[in-house]
């Protein structure tokens, strides 16, 4: 296919999209390069082997599933021209995103009740690694929230319709990347000792 050739708005909506891949795959690249840290650091004699991760990265996971389930609900209603329910399957997606952040930090907080902290005398490079990896996680999930909540403006002031939905899908791509992300770091986190 000649990527020159299309409407304006075509070679547009493709510019966008291969930036967004772009994107995802740098970002692809930092977390495989500090999962890759972290598997190297694993030999080390001070090493946490036995550590179990809190149950709340568990009910984290769980919610960011449901989220991306909800976000592919959204854009199913946009397709059906059902813009009431667009707008609570976006609403609902936002607010997954938002108790995924709780539980995170929830888990950071059982952390810390067993005596580990990110920096100083009572950390370790365990507990480091994983304060690192989920910390950045967190920051990305953020910006997929900012997305949401510009989707979900631009969405109110009826700017998509089933024929124009290049910003719903973009902020998709991003959160559903975002979600695989997660789920890809937990079982790494939780099955790599």
């Amino acid at each position: 296919m000649d990527l020159t050739q299309g409407t304006h708005e075509e070679k547009n909506s493709r510019a966008k999209k291969m930036m967004l891949w772009f994107g995802i795959i740098s970002l692809i690249m930092s977390f495989a390069g500090w999962t890759s840290a972290f598997v190297v650091s694993s030999s080390r004699p001070d090493w946490l082997k036995e550590f179990v991760l809190p149950n709340a990265f568990i009910i984290s996971t769980v919610v960011i599933l449901i989220s991306s389930v909800t976000f592919i609900l959204a854009k199913r209603a946009l397709k059906s021209a059902n813009h009431k329910a667009t707008m609570l399957w976006l609403v609902a997606t936002l607010v997954l995103g938002c108790v995924f952040i709780y539980n995170q930090f929830s888990g950071f907080r059982q952390i810390i009740d067993l005596g580990y902290n990110f920096t100083g005398p009572t950390s370790n490079i365990t507990m480091s690694y994983i304060y690192l990896i989920a910390i950045v996680h967190i920051l990305h999930v953020v910006v997929g929230l900012i997305c949401l909540l510009v989707v979900i403006y631009n969405h109110f002031k009826q700017k998509y319709a089933k024929d124009n939905m290049l910003g719903l899908e973009l902020a998709g791509t991003f959160w559903h990347f975002i979600d695989i992300l997660w789920v890809y770091l937990f079982l790494f986190l939780y099955f790599v000792r």
